[in-house]
């Protein structure tokens, strides 16, 4: 029989399920020596956010076939050791959504009705009711960025209170907007028109302090900004120095930088309410996350896949050495056509090109979408339900497999189509590295190392070149290696830098500045 260990509280009615199945033993509130000690004799360990699961839990687990965790987050779980210990790690990414869509309207009402700030005056012996004249949601625009599971129920809610929706999200079809009755937006317009704002995304690279000193100096001083998704997304410095200096009426925070915390700079500010991360603490929520979990821990035990698999997918084994080297390749190929795209995501085709065409192809498409959705959205990705998140978010997905293929072994070619045309990358195996072969109409080769990179379609032409070097000496930004490519003498051409840190704004507007120069991105990669 297996045997699970539960090593955090989780409900008890998802526990006595696995009893049916398993041998269950709740241990929690070990220590790491101690979970080390006695985790090598279990087949599936349970956890919320409280024990770290580390890479030398991992190396004691000999027999674990399934690490659950029964919520969103993944951080306190290693995730690189699992997989290379071919240990499946499960999460429960929509346990929470109508918890954390409540309480994002929570938190509004909060702000709109200073509820907070009144029931510590009353109480504290103070009958005030004219300090506290508060404004209604009704009539008001409400800005969501990032229109996933969580986004779509505010927005749901944000409805029945009679408000105008308006939403970010670039991998979201229009036609899905329409449907959910949201009116697609850029983030500028967002931060200028809307009177509530909130935001849905995960903490990437891309989407730390989003909202800064520049994006709040745009909003109206009426506006109010929610963050219940991840710390870090808000500059929170500059966040309390708009809200003291009146250049915002409000906001509310659930998610800190640092957490657990009982000192942040946003605890002084007065019109500023603050929750200690309670998104998910509904007695639902933590019922339907162990639920999922403990659904997936059986269907593994069973031999049958799960449905939100955190890391690698299952294949079959004979596909190994050929698909294993390519699943990095796809994920590269999906994170950078998702920042090298503009406008609103419509479809997505994938081809498959040589050896690789052969073989079953799902565990590919999983890593391209969920590189694509990475910098917008938390869902986790599988070959199980890909399908299903690209359908959810009007994406499709459609795939080709061609036998042939010029100059490499295999390559994985993707191409986003949006509402401003389509773009093009295309990626492959050499040498055991994952190489960047084409972007667009260009052919090139580029190893994407895990740094930054500066992409800059232009009109080739003398000095250009040293023009944009010069820009780059001058922020003091480092340039490891540069590939051009051009489709003739003078005509046009695509350069890329390998920066060792991020060029700044001002650096980035101009190179745009430059003669010749068409469009510049910054990706990370």
């Amino acid at each position: 029989m297996k045997k699970v260990l539960v090593a955090d509280a989780l409900s008890a009615a998802g526990v006595e399920r696995l009893k049916a199945i398993a041998e269950v033993d709740v241990k929690t509130g070990l220590k790491p020596e101690e979970l080390i000690a006695i985790v090598g004799s279990y087949d599936a360990l349970l956890v919320r956010s409280q024990t770290q699961v580390t890479a030398d839990v991992i190396s004691a687990g000999k027999k674990l076939q399934v690490i659950g965790r029964a919520g969103v987050g993944v951080d306190n779980i290693d995730i690189k050791a699992a997989t290379e210990a071919g240990i499946i790690v499960v999460n429960a990414p929509t346990g929470n959504t109508i918890s954390a869509a409540e309480h994002t309207l929570a938190l509004m009402l909060s702000m709109a009705r200073h509820i907070p700030r009144a029931n510590s005056c009353l109480k504290g012996g103070v009958w005030e009711r004219g300090k506290f004249l508060g404004t209604e949601l009704r009539g008001k625009t409400l800005g969501i960025i990032g229109l996933g599971n969580i986004g779509s129920e505010v927005a749901k809610r944000a409805r029945a209170f009679e408000m105008k929706v308006i939403g970010y999200d670039p991998f979201v079809s229009a036609e899905r907007a329409k449907n959910m009755q949201i009116e697609l937006a850029s983030l500028e317009r967002i931060y200028k028109e809307a009177d509530f704002i909130t935001l849905h995304v995960p903490l990437t690279a891309q989407t730390k302090n989003m909202v800064g000193a520049k994006e709040l100096e745009m909003m109206k001083p009426t506006a109010r900004i929610v963050n219940a998704a991840r710390g870090g997304l808000i500059d929170e410095e500059a966040l309390v120095a708009a809200v003291n200096a009146k250049k915002l009426a409000g906001a509310a925070i659930d998610v800190f930088i640092k957490e657990p915390c009982t000192d942040n700079v946003c605890f002084a500010a007065e019109n500023i309410v603050v929750t200690p991360h309670l998104g998910a603490s509904t007695i639902e929520a933590q019922d339907l996350a162990t639920s999922d979990v403990v659904d997936q821990v059986i269907d593994i035990f069973n031999g049958a896949p799960a449905r939100y698999a955190v890391n690698a997918p299952f294949f079959a084994i004979e596909a190994l050495p050929v698909i294993n080297p390519f699943l990095k390749v796809a994920n590269t190929v999906g994170k950078l056509v998702s920042q090298l795209a503009e406008g609103q995501m419509t479809a997505v085709n994938i081809k498959y090109s040589g050896e690789i065409s052969g073989y079953d192809s799902r565990a590919l498409k999983a890593l391209v979408l969920g590189g694509i959705l990475e910098q917008i959205s938390e869902e986790r990705v599988n070959m199980v339900n890909a399908d299903i998140v690209a359908a959810r978010r009007g994406m499709n997905i459609t795939e080709q497999k061609e036998s042939a293929c010029d100059n490499y072994a295999s390559i994985i070619t993707v191409e986003a189509v949006t509402t401003e045309g389509s773009t093009i990358v295309a990626g492959t195996i050499t040498r055991g590295e994952t190489h960047i072969v084409r972007i667009d109409q260009y052919y090139l080769d580029i190893v994407p190392t895990g740094g930054y990179f500066l992409f800059a379609d232009h009109r080739d032409r003398p000095g250009l070149i040293g023009a944009v070097g010069s820009i780059t000496g001058k922020y003091d930004v480092n340039v490891s290696y540069m590939h051009l490519s051009r489709l003739k003498p003078r005509g046009q051409a695509l350069m890329i830098l390998a920066l060792d840190e991020a060029l700044p704004d001002a650096g980035m507007k101009q190179i745009r500045a430059l003669e010749g120069v068409q469009t510049v991105k910054l990706v990370k990669i």
